[in-house]
């Protein structure tokens, strides 16, 4: 495996960064998690897109171009010969000093990856997920945002954590005022009587791309989405649930603090949203 590094490829092992990094030391930069799907990636300028939205809301400035970040990851690509994976690419704020000030960092550090995953055991594809609601609260909006996918998950690893220990893969977040955020690394949705819905994004859930390509591909397919808040009695009575987000792409859920969701198996329309956004990675994306 090939790590790109601020412009230079290393071997897996010599793949270094600062003890003094302020993404080590604090949690300081941003990133992305990108598909690649029959030697395409996946959606790659709308990630770029937001990894400098992101990169502006913390005021790091990138040291590169979109157009130059988008070569490279196509190049880092070329360079492991990945024809399907996963991409996380990473932009710190640079060494600095020890202290919280950011001033001392005077070069941003960016980190491109490229490897094969497989996020979720297959057969929870098969079957459905069985997803649980952790008692840790989302952040909030006005302290960090969460549409600033950032390098600080804290928040989102306690409430893996949870999950784990309750022998789930998954944990629904709430946010302040109780209603759903979203899931530790998936946004969620929901059908009922008919209508798919999903949380708004001012209820602290991440402006998922995968997210926005299921609700495109919904309304293409005649369904109604609507963004509306959701309580846990709204998952709980929903006929059909399931997660979507780059690496685990749309996951049914048929199980939700130990209530049935539906008939307790991947519904009809989860399997179809699955079918069109399968269909729709073989023809679409960068070439590499």
């Amino acid at each position: 495996m090939k790590i790109y590094i601020d412009g230079e490829y290393y071997a897996k092992e010599d793949a270094k960064i600062s003890v003094f990094d302020h993404g080590l030391l604090y949690g300081d930069g941003v990133f992305e998690g990108i598909r690649v799907y029959h030697s395409r990636v996946f959606k790659l300028r709308e990630h770029i897109e937001r990894l400098y939205f992101s990169a502006k809301a913390i005021l790091l400035n990138i040291p590169m171009s979109e157009e130059a970040m988008i070569a490279a990851v196509v190049d880092a690509c070329r360079q492991n010969q990945l024809e399907n994976g996963y991409i996380r690419l990473i932009v710190t704020r640079g060494a600095g000093s020890l202290g919280l000030s950011p001033n001392s960092c005077k070069h941003p550090s960016v980190i491109i990856i490229a490897n094969e995953i497989q996020l979720y055991p297959r057969e929870l594809y098969e079957k459905g997920m069985e997803i649980i609601t952790a008692a840790t609260s989302r952040n909030l909006v006005n302290a960090i945002n969460p549409a600033i996918k950032s390098l600080n998950y804290l928040n989102n690893i306690l409430a893996k954590i949870e999950a784990s220990h309750a022998g789930c893969e998954e944990a629904i977040m709430l946010n302040s005022d109780g209603f759903v955020a979203e899931c530790t690394g998936d946004n969620l949705f929901i059908l009922h009587h008919g209508v798919i819905y999903t949380p708004p994004l001012s209820s602290g859930a991440l402006h998922g791309i995968t997210r926005g390509t299921v609700m495109d591909l919904a309304r293409e397919a005649g369904y109604t989405v609507e963004e509306r808040n959701l309580t846990r009695y709204d998952l709980y009575i929903a006929q059909e649930c399931f997660l979507t987000g780059s690496g685990a792409e749309i996951v049914p859920v048929v199980k939700i603090d130990r209530r049935v969701i539906g008939e307790g198996a991947p519904g009809k329309v989860t399997r179809e949203l699955d079918e069109r956004y399968r269909a729709l990675t073989k023809v679409s994306g960068e070439p590499i």
